[in-house]
């Protein structure tokens, strides 16, 4: 059979730097923001003319990380059926495929040359930071979308679970490391925890009730509340492993 050989196009960088927090689909966290750093030759201005148009994109990527040596897997357990009943890969979006592709519609903030290169500025994302990118197409209203489509398991978007709070240090520690509000850091650390990042078997565990998660470069320490979450601290990783000496 004939083989392919594609090439990335560019690389994300986002917020997510570990896989535990990642959204489980594009645009439920609205404030997760990233950079789509265009690679040579496809860092030209006149590639993306006449994208300012449109305010979505679909972005092509592979599944890297472990993903690319995990293999393919016939059935898988989706997070949104508690990681408890098995479906086809093929109804699924998990990222062990027999190809490591996936598609993500994002929203689209305007292309930016900086002192590094191309750069497009993104909303919504879902990815991994360090994600490579096939290829970038327009997010097209009347054909991509299909109102009256059935959703099969996934019909609505996941609730909001929880209402989130801050302790006086997490407060300190946005402060310290997000003074402009340039990293959109509060709404982000509140949209991720609403959506219950925990894998789908941790009902199975409700002694279980401290969590911690890397955004960037910090460590967001959090635990469950009866009905809510509180975020008990916001730190650097840095900060993190000298307090462990």
């Amino acid at each position: 059979m004939t083989t392919f050989r594609l090439n990335p196009i560019g690389i994300v960088r986002s917020p997510f730097t570990d896989k535990f927090g990642i959204p489980r689909q594009p645009r439920l966290v609205e404030a997760a923001e990233a950079g789509l750093e265009m690679l040579p030759p496809y860092d030209r201005e006149e590639a993306f003319a006449g994208l300012d148009g449109f305010s979505h994109v679909w972005l092509v990527f592979v599944f890297h990380d472990d993903c690319l040596d995990a293999g393919w897997r016939p059935t898988v357990r989706p997070p949104r059926l508690g990681g408890r009943e098995k479906v086809g890969v093929f109804a699924s979006r998990a990222p062990y495929r027999p190809n490591p592709i996936g598609l993500s519609a994002v929203r689209h903030h305007g292309l930016e040359r900086t002192r590094t290169g191309l750069v497009l500025r993104l909303g919504g994302v879902d990815l991994l930071d360090g994600t490579p990118v096939l290829d970038i197409k327009p997010y097209v209203p009347y054909a991509d979308s299909i109102p009256d489509a059935d959703g099969g398991f996934a019909t609505t978007p996941p609730p909001r679970r929880w209402q989130i709070q801050f302790t006086d240090e997490a407060l300190a520690g946005i402060e310290t490391h997000d003074p402009d509000g340039h990293l959109k850091l509060r709404p982000l650390i509140e949209q991720v925890i609403a959506q219950d990042p925990r894998p789908g078997y941790m009902d199975r565990y409700p002694q279980r009730r401290r969590f911690a998660m890397r955004l960037y470069d910090l460590d967001i320490a959090w635990e469950i509340t009866g009905d809510g979450v509180l975020v008990a601290a916001v730190q650097s990783c840095t900060k993190e492993h000298e307090d462990r000496q």
